[in-house]
């Protein structure tokens, strides 16, 4: 089912959406303006480390109940749940240590809290992880060139906002292969249940995110008509923006009231080139839709025009919903129109704590059924796809394992049913989840997990297929990257952890296209002192041919910036060319935006200041 949605407002003043439309208000965000950090990451400054604090429960909806099986969900006859493993999984060319809880970084303790939520992206001759609350850079032969906290690299911007002393967690890495750029962010705030609330952004200036110097955006999650938590930011790459999402949580509330999902849509261009920033803000109005997933760009474009796609999971069936963002960041031509949704094999949704692992009676939260970063998109031989994954059951008292699928939406249209999916469950015994998947310009497919058992120590695993394999298989097997060797065991004010990650991050190569890279965390001894890898590989069919994606200009913006803010800005920057949202679903409205600069952002929030479990 499609629905049209639209209504434009101004900053701050809310309207009613288009009558029979389902409530999406779009606004024009406030212009941001940069401040500039020019030196080499490694002559930060030492400053005051965030406190490790006490885990805060994870920010969902309820369990979803009554569930129903859409029209074509069912699982392909000649795929049963479970499926044999086979030994066919590239071995890792590279494994090497990542940012622990305990190691030292500039600005104090690299890690905070609980959990770490690992992710990174990888770019020409660099490998960037966060976690919370830090940063490692590292040389693709697996030599840490940099480490530091987000409070030492913020201490200097001078923004006045909570971005320059507060960072709290969340973090987000991610590489920019149209533009050769890093950007990396987390959330801040002062005041926990009132805000208000910060993305911090960091754009690197050239492809050296050690010595090539960066722009600070401190941005503005919440507003005034929305005095909300951003919880659970994710953010993706694509040709016009940088895209993010986020879940709402009232705070002034006891108990906390979800209020629905936030995404952004922020200029690229203007972003990487430390211009005023444009956005542009969708608020969807209910707590029906949960977890949007931005689509991640990685080789071919998308066809001119195409829009940018988030997907997340019904709250009342067994289904992916498919919306589509069109962004117009200088008029009143964006819309945000869906969800179209595409059947899912039926599952048992895995709820909380349930993963076992040795020594302890201790479980792992699996973070139930929310499909895990990135919705990646690949354009190959003329077919365009999204590809997701998430933790699932078969039953409540079973394993989990991992639900994947590719769905279809080429041209604009979104295929109803998937192009394949599958629940992977290799035995019986292992627990298999917070998985991440990334596509290689061969179609070939590698998803990355974390592994436990109560014998089998919390480790890393991935397993993967060919674009040649049979459909709804992962029919490489399975290859470890890392065996742990200890398992989380660890209290707090009395209360054991069971808090394991938020998500990992498997992610492909831009020199070739072919190499995966995959890190996540795991444990070297029992105790609290969490640990992170990163390995890559890749199959030996892939070529290592350079990728084919090159940089476009998508969006028709112009403005003219005025600024007391230290950085250097050119004035009416200019991009060209207007996309056209593609599909049978659009929304119009008028929205007139103001130039200020006051910044205005989206992002995912972190924990209270006293309680730093990054969420």
């Amino acid at each position: 089912m499609a629905l049209s949605a639209v209504g434009l407002w101004g900053p701050n003043q809310p309207t009613p959406a288009t009558a029979g439309a389902p409530g999406f208000q779009i606004r024009q965000g406030e212009i941001v303006l940069p401040k500039e950090f020019r030196a080499d990451v490694r002559s930060l400054p030492q400053v005051a480390a965030v406190p490790d604090g006490e885990p805060l429960p994870l920010r969902q909806p309820p369990a979803p109940s009554g569930r129903q099986v859409l029209p074509g969900a069912t699982e392909p006859q000649s795929l049963a749940p479970s499926q044999a493993t086979v030994a066919s999984m590239p071995a890792p060319t590279l494994n090497f240590a990542g940012l622990s809880r305990t190691d030292s970084c500039t600005g104090g303790q690299c890690g905070s809290g609980f959990p770490p939520d690992t992710n990174g992206d990888v770019g020409p001759n660099h490998y960037m992880q966060a976690v919370n609350t830090s940063i490692g850079i590292y040389s693709k032969t697996g030599v840490q060139l940099a480490a530091f906290t987000f409070n030492s690299f913020w201490a200097g911007a001078g923004t006045g906002t909570p971005c320059d002393s507060n960072n709290r967690g969340d973090p987000v890495a991610l590489y920019d292969p149209l533009a050769d750029r890093f950007i990396f962010m987390d959330f801040a705030w002062s005041n926990t249940s009132a805000g208000p609330y910060y993305f911090c952004f960091a754009v690197s200036k050239t492809g050296d995110p050690v010595a090539g110097s960066y722009w600070y955006y401190a941005v503005r999650g919440d507003d005034d008509a929305h005095p909300w938590l951003p919880d659970y930011p994710k953010g993706a790459i694509w040709p016009d923006g940088i895209y993010f999402s986020a879940n709402m949580f009232d705070l002034r509330s006891n108990p906390e009231q979800f209020q629905g999902v936030r995404v952004w849509a922020f200029n690229r261009e203007q972003m990487e080139a430390g211009l005023p920033l444009q956005s542009v803000v969708v608020d969807l109005g209910s707590s029906n839709y949960f977890s949007l997933l931005p689509s991640n760009l990685r080789g071919n474009q998308p066809p001119s025009g195409t829009p940018k796609y988030f997907v997340s999971e019904t709250q009342v069936g067994y289904a992916f919903e498919v919306f589509k963002f069109h962004v117009d960041y200088g008029g009143s031509g964006s819309s945000f129109t869906g969800p179209t949704r595409v059947s899912q094999a039926n599952y048992t949704w895995p709820s909380g704590a349930i993963v076992p692992q040795p020594d302890t009676s201790t479980k792992l939260d699996t973070l139930g059924d929310a499909l895990m970063m990135q919705n990646q998109y690949r354009h190959i031989g003329g077919a365009e796809s999204l590809w997701v994954a998430h933790a699932v059951q078969t039953s409540s008292t079973s394993n989990t394992g991992i639900q994947w699928a590719q769905i279809g939406v080429t041209g604009g249209t979104v295929a109803t049913t998937p192009v394949q999916q599958q629940k992977y469950f290799p035995d019986t015994t292992l627990y298999r989840w917070m998985p991440s998947l990334a596509v290689d310009k061969q179609g070939n497919m590698a998803v990355g997990y974390s592994v436990s058992s109560s014998s089998v120590h919390p480790g890393i695993r991935y397993s993967g297929r060919l674009s040649t394999d049979a459909p709804n298989t992962l029919g490489q097997g399975e290859a470890t990257l890392v065996d742990g060797s200890g398992s989380q065991i660890y209290t707090i004010n009395g209360s054991p952890v069971s808090r394991w990650g938020d998500y990992s991050a498997m992610t492909v190569d831009p020199v070739d296209d072919c190499t995966f890279w995959y890190t996540t965390e795991y444990y070297t001894a029992n105790g609290g002192n969490w640990n992170t890898r990163i390995g890559s590989f890749s199959f030996p069919t892939c070529s290592a041919s350079a990728s084919t994606a090159t940089p476009t200009a998508t969006a028709t913006t112009t403005l003219t910036p005025s600024t007391t803010a230290t950085a250097t800005v050119t004035p009416t920057p200019t991009t060209t060319g207007t996309p056209t949202a593609a599909g049978t679903a659009t929304a119009t409205g008028t929205a007139t935006p103001t130039a200020t600069a006051t910044p205005e952002l989206s992002f995912k929030l972190y924990l209270p200041a006293a309680l730093n479990n990054y969420e």
